[in-house]
């Protein structure tokens, strides 16, 4: 074996374990990421949701906030903008989204909360941003969210926001290999 070729060979063997446990510290790092930056896109959800419900629950503001990525051109919008609401008790929210273009597309949502360590006491039961949406051109939806600001939630916050960003996920190779085939009858 040539001494370019061992060298290579021990570089690889460095290589792949480092990039193997960088893979791992991921998580962690998006954890630590989330809790500085105050961007949450994470769900919390516990067994124990039930016993977060309670009558007795303090007034707070939920404010709802929508946001485009820059290459989408759906309209996207909360239906209200603010709520007052108790904590401890579930709540319903929409929000408005139209597909805008002549084409259809898939689009993605990502949550946020602040202040950052109120996304904890934030329980989604039924979120739009669990799943794709997918719009024929032109078409408009109502989208759900099913929420539960538990009691638990530090006595000095009285104001929660919950942004959305959309995104444009549109898989376009496929759809133009679609729309090839079916013009070239194939």
């Amino acid at each position: 074996m040539n001494p370019d070729a061992k060298k290579t060979l021990k570089r690889l063997l460095i290589a792949v374990p480092l990039m193997f446990a960088f893979g791992f510290a991921l998580v962690p790092l998006y954890d630590v990421f989330c809790e500085v930056t105050g961007i949450n896109g994470k769900v919390f959800q516990s067994e124990h949701d039930g016993d977060l419900v309670n009558e007795d629950g303090r007034p707070i503001a939920l404010q709802f906030i929508s946001t485009n990525n820059e290459n989408m051109p759906w309209i996207f919008k909360p239906s209200k903008e603010v709520m007052d609401i108790s904590t401890g008790k579930y709540y319903s929210a929409t929000f408005y989204v139209k597909n805008t273009t002549n084409k259809k597309m898939v689009a993605q949502a990502v949550p946020s909360v602040a202040p950052s360590n109120a996304a904890a006491h934030l329980k989604k039961l039924e979120c739009f941003c669990f799943e794709q949406q997918e719009l024929m051109p032109g078409e408009e939806a109502t989208l759900p969210v099913r929420l539960l600001v538990s009691n638990e939630l530090p006595e000095n916050i009285k104001n929660v926001i919950l942004s959305y960003t959309i995104f444009d996920i549109t898989d376009y190779e496929s759809e133009a290999l679609a729309h090839h085939n079916m013009d070239t009858g194939n």
